[in-house]
């Protein structure tokens, strides 16, 4: 358990929720599934800070694309963020894991697509016989 040091610089979960418009339920979710670990003030609720409000943002973007949170946790324990931006260390199956991902989300596109068509196709007016 993850203890803040300097809790005047952190808050609680409805202000988090409230700034980032992400649900109470979402972020104990989170908490639960290991991709967002508050920390605890002395008297044991969750205690957020800044930098758990920019993780959240990440968290959401990532789940927006179609991650999983098992994936989002495996990208966050890899991924270190530094003055030159964001790197993945240490996280070979990573990137065909997202590539997989991003394959199926043509296949899907594609086949939305065929699925519009014939529905178009349906919908066209016909000349009378």
């Amino acid at each position: 358990m993850k203890v803040n040091p300097n809790e005047e610089d952190t808050m609680q979960i409805g202000q988090l929720s409230r700034l980032t418009g992400v649900s109470t339920r979402a972020l104990r979710h989170y908490d639960e599934s290991g991709v967002l670990v508050p920390g605890r003030t002395g008297s044991g609720y969750r205690s957020y800070t800044e930098d758990d409000v920019v993780r959240v943002h990440q968290i959401t973007a990532m789940i927006a694309a179609g991650l999983s949170t098992a994936t989002i946790k495996q990208y966050l324990d890899c991924a270190r963020t530094g003055d030159h931006g964001t790197h993945l260390e240490m996280c070979p199956r990573l990137r065909a894991d997202l590539d997989a991902v991003a394959e199926r989300l043509r296949a899907q596109h594609a086949a939305l697509g065929a699925t519009v068509e014939r529905l178009e196709g349906l919908a066209a007016p016909r000349a009378p016989a």
